[in-house]
């Protein structure tokens, strides 16, 4: 008679091997991209600040876009580093891409009247309707705009005044469909969570797509703080009003067709992070689910193109990323059942404890986000425990990609949420009654209750004598603790300052 420790013994090992065997492959190319980024640092030159193109006459006309929807806070700002920017008068053209439903409009409008009694090349195109959301807005303006090239700054980034001058001459190779610079953070020191997606987003500037613009792969435009050649926007279909990331869309789109893009690692433009945490859940839920959409939908397309092997496994690891939270989350629910199988069966405590060999590739992250700070000249060593806290951020955020993968399997209709913004560079700057802000998600409940069951795998895995399972378990806890707790304290700090504030009614950001 079979038993039940037997029965489910191979479809858990093959699961648990499979699992294990694909997060070893995603750390490895972790591993890999950082030696590369490392090892190409080094040899890498930046570009001199003088333009190449040294008549005024000779500079090509740019139309800079600025898509913007209920920023009351930071589109004056935005606006006005659009307009100093030092580019030739004639050549330059400035599009203010309003969709707001609140006063932003009129701030906007009263700005860009000024800056055009000033003599600035500067229009504004309000839409009655948000169709298509920033794709649309994108769209619309580029309709009219004259610009052989088309730089987008999105309503939280402030581009220095000789952008233009260091990013076009970047163009020359006419196959260049765009280029993307480094993002830099305004409010980097505002909070402990501020700091952290600073080191994230540093590493996948720094590591990712420096290592891959180095060698050749394909990488994306980010959606801002870049430009494009008009000529490519056209060819690869335009901006697509079907998709969440139309930025990844497009720059795919562009690689199929057989453009190129270069990355300016030398040139940054300072940008404000997300004080929020509901806002930065809701900015990673659309990047998750825009991501995974368009490796449903280039995937195909890629493994079928004349693109050499390497691009092909290179552009797979690069759609597919936010696999990773998945594949963490199916090992949390497989860890129990590793620990019920290993009483029962001989050896296959022996056999679970050689598959924990790969997992070596568990502190890819920390190395990824070490490398990024020593490129910048900073004190990576000084800040190793909050570079070790900052792997938390990525498996607390296991269960909103869950959500995101579901909305695509339920073929629920995606909307653009935009990521509120609130003007914050200082560290004494308050948010908490501004607008924009956003409910309490209820997901922060299920991230509890899934904490918990972490716990209870540690203190399992403690009783079966099983250390590794039992460590990493407390990881996974840890970060749905900080996922979920942060959420809360802040929804708390909130409503107990403000507590006649009707905090439901308060959704014009939305």
């Amino acid at each position: 008679m079979v038993n039940m420790p037997e029965l489910i013994y191979i479809p858990v090992l093959i699961l648990y091997i499979f699992v294990v065997c694909m997060l070893f492959a995603y750390g490895v190319n972790s591993y890999y991209l950082t030696y590369l980024a490392y090892k190409l640092h080094r040899r890498a030159k930046t570009r001199p600040d003088s333009p190449d193109l040294a008549n005024p006459a000779d500079w090509p006309a740019v139309t800079i876009q600025l898509p913007l929807y209920n920023e009351r806070y930071v589109a004056e700002r935005l606006v006005r580093a659009a307009a100093a920017l030092d580019y030739p008068p004639d050549r330059l053209q400035i599009q203010v891409l309003d969709d707001s439903t609140d006063d932003t409009t009129l701030i906007l409008r009263q700005i860009v009247s000024r800056l055009q009694a000033g003599g600035i090349n500067i229009h504004m195109i309000h839409r009655g309707n948000r169709n298509g959301y920033k794709a649309g807005a994108l769209s619309a303006g580029f309709e009219r705009s004259s610009g052989e090239f088309i730089a987008i700054f999105d309503a939280d980034f402030v581009p220095r005044s000789d952008f233009l001058k260091r990013v076009i001459p970047r163009f020359a190779d006419p196959e260049v469909a765009f280029v993307q610079t480094r993002w830099e953070h305004l409010n980097m020191d505002y909070s402990l969570f501020t700091l952290l997606q600073s080191f994230t987003l540093d590493a996948y500037f720094l590591i990712e797509q420096f290592a891959r613009s180095q060698v050749g792969y394909w990488f994306n435009f980010n959606g801002t703080a870049g430009a494009w050649r008009r000529r490519a926007i056209e060819d690869a279909g335009g901006w697509k009003v079907g998709t969440l990331t139309e930025d990844l869309d497009l720059s795919y789109s562009a690689f199929l067709r057989g453009w190129k893009a270069e990355y300016a690692w030398d040139v940054s433009v300072p940008s404000e992070l997300p004080v929020s945490f509901n806002a930065y859940r809701r900015q990673q839920h659309r990047w998750a689910r825009g991501g995974m959409e368009c490796a449903i939908r280039f995937l195909p397309l890629i493994w079928k193109s004349p693109a050499s092997l390497s691009k092909k496994l290179q552009a797979t690891f690069h759609l597919t990323g936010y696999l990773v939270h998945l594949l963490l989350l199916a090992l949390t629910l497989l860890y129990p059942l590793v620990l019920f199988l290993s009483p029962h069966l001989h050896g296959i405590s022996n056999l679970f404890g050689f598959i924990f060999l790969f997992n070596v590739t568990a502190f890819a992250p920390i190395t990824y986000y070490s490398v990024a700070q020593q490129q910048l000249g900073r004190m990576w060593l000084k800040r190793l425990p909050l570079i070790l806290f900052a792997s938390f951020l990525v498996s607390g955020m296991m269960l909103n990609t869950l959500r995101a993968a579901l909305h695509i399997v339920q073929r629920k209709q995606g909307v653009f949420e935009r990521t509120p913004k609130y003007g914050i560079v200082r560290r004494n700057q308050d948010w908490l009654n501004a607008r924009y802000n956003l409910n309490l998600d209820l997901l922060v409940s299920a991230e509890l209750v899934y904490a918990c069951f972490n716990l209870w795998t540690v203190w399992s895995a403690l009783v079966h004598g099983n250390w590794v399972i039992a460590f990493y378990a407390a990881l996974f806890s840890s970060g749905l603790f900080f996922t979920s707790g942060f959420s809360i304290v802040q929804a708390l700090r909130r409503r107990q300052r403000f507590p006649r504030r009707n905090l439901a009614a308060d959704t014009s950001g939305d």
